[in-house]
């Protein structure tokens, strides 16, 4: 069984207002289902849930929940948070069978320094951050992580590439690809350019300079004191 234990309270009131009251009292509303057995809606205690979920396993932690006195080992499925607080307000656990593998998103990591691409002003994208697997519950993987110091430029990884430890498959598309290697960008700034500023032009349809436009400006004058007028 898991070491993660979470005790639950059930038989809460369902709807929007006792949820609202439910969290005001630090506990988060959830459901818990799967492998048969009825849905069941529970309560947690915010910072029991958020201790169990800040190591190093994160959502895939495998937890042993107490409903009703009875334990169920089980995953979280799907967290839902506040779109400003950023906090937890509802939680679905999922019922798992410690002999039976199940699907889980893990997450994926870069390790090193790929040299050969920076040398050649690249970088390495990486394009996924999770990807798909088979495992049972005990032998879900933390992570998975990706050694990047021998890749060079026009290398790519792809989920088909990494390697699984024993007892995980992978459950997505082999050719998803999870990093690659690209060009650096660099941006230059242009130089800022007064629109209003205007630029007066000659016959020709040129831009006149100072020195031009003194000219024109002293012929002028000229061509009006030899011709002035009546």
């Amino acid at each position: 069984m898991a070491d993660l234990i979470l005790k639950t309270e059930t038989q809460r009131e369902l709807g929007t207002r006792p949820s609202r009251r439910l969290r005001r009292t630090g506990h988060v509303p959830g459901v818990v289902y799967g492998l048969g057995g009825d849905t069941v809606a529970v309560a947690v205690d915010a910072r029991d849930l958020r201790s169990a979920l800040n190591t190093d396993a994160g959502l895939n932690a495998l937890l042993t929940l107490e409903v009703d006195g009875d334990r169920q080992l089980s995953l979280v499925k799907d967290l839902q948070h506040h779109p400003v607080r950023n906090e937890v307000i509802h939680v679905d656990f999922i019922r798992v069978d410690a002999d039976v593998a199940v699907e889980v998103e893990v997450r994926v990591v870069l390790e090193g320094e790929a040299t050969n691409v920076t040398n050649e002003d690249g970088v390495v994208d990486q394009l996924a951050f999770t990807v798909a697997v088979l495992a049972k519950p005990e032998s879900i993987p933390n992570e998975l992580t990706v050694d990047i110091n021998e890749m060079v430029m026009g290398d790519a990884v792809r989920a088909g590439d990494l390697e699984l430890p024993a007892g995980v498959e992978l459950a997505g598309d082999p050719e998803e690809l999870v990093a690659s290697t690209s060009i650096r960008v660099i941006e230059i700034e242009e130089p800022e350019v007064d629109e209003e500023a205007e630029v007066e032009l000659d016959e020709d349809g040129q831009p006149i300079v100072a020195e031009d436009a003194d000219e024109e400006a002293d012929q002028a004058d000229d061509a009006a004191s030899e011709d002035p007028a009546e």
